[in-house]
């Protein structure tokens, strides 16, 4: 039962740690919002984290086979989606910036609240096929055991990890939106993050084709 814990653990860690655009992203929302905006994304990507652990230690290889032929428009899918939010994020900020967002623009560009922040991330992370390839692999390698219990132990480290490692990104935003109180602070904070992650999606896209 502990080798399945561990296992599960580090398997989570392993695909949480990498800070993506996902990160990226996840960061710059809770400087930009509050701490439970914040807490409700990041609990968005440790869900789907651990809806595809669940997907891969239960599916085994039955799973790979049917994630390959869309991995590709899957990754395109997502890239775009990151894009759109980079875009967003600049929008907002800038509006916000400058003073010139009347009552209806402030109600459509305003960020996220936490039950949309938990289903954006949660939809963003479900569409990165790498993820369930990810678990996939480590189950067909051994890990964990091929019976129920030991599965579930798995799947419940897996999620663990995985929140822990998104909670603390969320922390971190939040304590950098503390920091940044100004408004030229917070101006920069969300170009930059909106920046970088336009960036890592091109980056994706590129990787696509």
């Amino acid at each position: 039962m502990s080798t399945a814990l561990v296992a599960g653990l580090l398997a989570g860690y392993g695909v949480a740690v990498p800070v993506g655009a996902v990160g990226a992203y996840l960061v710059a929302l809770t400087a930009r919002t509050t701490l439970r905006t914040g807490v409700c994304a990041a609990l968005g990507v440790a869900a789907a984290d651990g809806i595809y652990a669940v997907l891969a230690a239960f599916g085994g290889g039955a799973l790979a086979p049917l994630v390959g032929p869309v991995a590709r428009p899957l990754r395109v899918g997502s890239a775009l989606v990151l894009l759109a939010l980079a875009a967003r994020t600049a929008r907002t900020a800038l509006r916000a910036h400058r003073g010139r967002a009347g009552s209806s623009a402030d109600a459509s560009g305003a960020p996220p609240g936490p039950g949309r922040a938990f289903l954006t991330l949660l939809g963003i992370t479900l569409m990165n096929p790498l993820t369930v390839l990810y678990f996939t692999a480590l189950v067909l390698g051994g890990r964990p055991a091929p019976d129920t219990v030991a599965r579930t132990v798995f799947t419940a480290g897996a999620f663990a990890a995985s929140a822990s490692w998104q909670l603390l990104l969320a922390s971190g935003g939040a304590l950098l939106g503390r920091l940044l109180t100004g408004a030229r602070g917070r101006l920069c904070t969300a170009l930059g993050s909106a920046a970088l992650v336009a960036a890592l999606a091109v980056q994706l896209l590129a990787a696509s084709w």
